[in-house]
């Protein structure tokens, strides 16, 4: 596996764990705040069902890099451009609340960019269409 393939391998494996990380932080604390405030327990499982799809979902795509064809790439690449949005998205939600909330916006932009950049590459294109 070339060594660009390797890194975006990596950083999805990273945000992966990152993600489902935060995933479970998050369900700790919504189930917190649902059984306190009596809120609706949907809107809780859908945020926590969005964070563990994604990070599920990057953890298998790395796992796939070895012997993936081109749908990998593919996905990968809307995968990374996804989050990229939605990163940029989180940037405007975190007005006036500091690092605290920039911090994974900005991580996951960064991660997410580099994914993208690497997957857009030549030698990515000839690694995932290879002979099997």
């Amino acid at each position: 596996m070339p060594g660009l393939m390797r890194a975006a391998r990596v950083l999805l494996f990273v945000m992966g764990g990152l993600q489902l990380t935060v995933g479970v932080l998050v369900a700790g604390l919504l189930g917190g705040i649902v059984a306190n405030d009596g809120g609706g327990i949907a809107d809780a499982v859908a945020v926590v069902g969005v964070l563990l799809g994604l990070g599920a979902l990057s953890i298998i795509l790395g796992t796939k890099f070895a012997t993936g064809g081109g749908g990998v790439r593919v996905t990968t690449i809307v995968y990374a451009s996804l989050m990229i949005v939605a990163c940029v998205g989180g940037l405007g939600l975190a007005d006036g609340f500091g690092l605290i909330f920039t911090g994974g916006p900005v991580i996951g932009l960064a991660c997410s960019g580099i994914i993208l950049a690497l997957m857009a590459t030549a030698q990515a294109g000839a690694w995932f269409n290879r002979p099997r």
